[in-house]
């Protein structure tokens, strides 16, 4: 990879130019930050958990004509994938009080919403990635009225499926977080969800016990992030049900 020009490195992946015009290489590393990099770490095996993981649900999103950036998985680090214009913003679904949520409105954690709901947050580390308004959004051209209600729908979309997907495998979707972006085709464009979803911007409890399989693992010093993401691997079955957490990071299956 080290022949192939970086287009660009973020918190736990690095995007390399694509072996065509029009396309990327997606690198998944082993870095585990929280707070905006305030807290980081180096977890082995946690970029190649989030490789297939955020695979498996990108195949599924195509294939029941949700629109991603996802074309293919290359190797167990790293997606070919399509570029495209990202919308500086992070589009937060939540069904379950948790985190910020519950802290700003005095929610105790596990409460059930009324309802879904979606936030927006302003793609930007030194500011924390605040919460905005739709009225910022439009008001500072981050997107426009017609971009904002194609991501709520996608956003529903793939709530609607993900809730489905990890209730069947025993685990609760508390809330997750996705990235959208800008796919020109032409002189045609239309709005997809990129980035990646995984247990780093999903919180995922299990069903019986509560115990948390996400990144929150990672932010409130539980320990144990690689055996969780490991589970959620294994229920998904992507992952095979003997192995055991070691050094050299996880063996999947192909």
């Amino acid at each position: 990879m080290n022949r192939r020009r970086r287009i660009y490195e973020g918190k736990a992946k690095i995007l390399y130019e694509g072996p065509e015009p029009g396309t990327l290489i997606q690198h998944f590393k082993d870095d585990a930050t929280a707070f905006n990099k305030k807290k980081h770490d180096v977890i082995d095996g946690k970029g190649v958990l989030n490789n297939r993981i955020s695979e498996h649900i990108f195949v599924h999103l195509n294939s029941i004509g949700i629109p991603t950036h996802f074309i293919r998985r290359m190797n167990m680090r790293e997606q070919l994938i399509r570029e495209v214009e990202i919308i500086p913003l992070e589009i937060v679904v939540r069904n379950v009080a948790a985190g910020s949520l519950s802290k700003r409105l005095g929610i105790e954690e596990g409460t059930q919403l009324p309802r879904s709901i979606i936030e927006f947050n302003y793609k930007n580390d030194d500011l924390d990635d605040p919460l905005v308004a739709e009225e910022h959004i439009t008001a500072f051209g981050w997107a426009s009225p017609q971009e904002i209600d194609d991501m709520m729908a996608l956003a529903i979309r793939v709530n609607d499926f993900l809730t489905g997907l990890f209730l069947g495998i025993g685990i609760r979707l508390i809330d997750f977080k996705m990235e959208c972006g800008r796919l020109w085709e032409g002189d045609m464009m239309r709005i997809v969800v990129a980035d990646e979803i995984s247990p780093d911007s999903c919180r995922l409890w299990d069903i019986e016990s509560e115990d948390k399989l996400d990144k929150d693992r990672f932010r409130r010093d539980l320990g144990g992030l690689l055996e969780a993401y490991q589970e959620v691997a294994r229920r998904l079955g992507i992952m095979n049900e003997n192995e055991r957490p070691r050094g050299s990071g996880p063996v999947l299956v192909q």
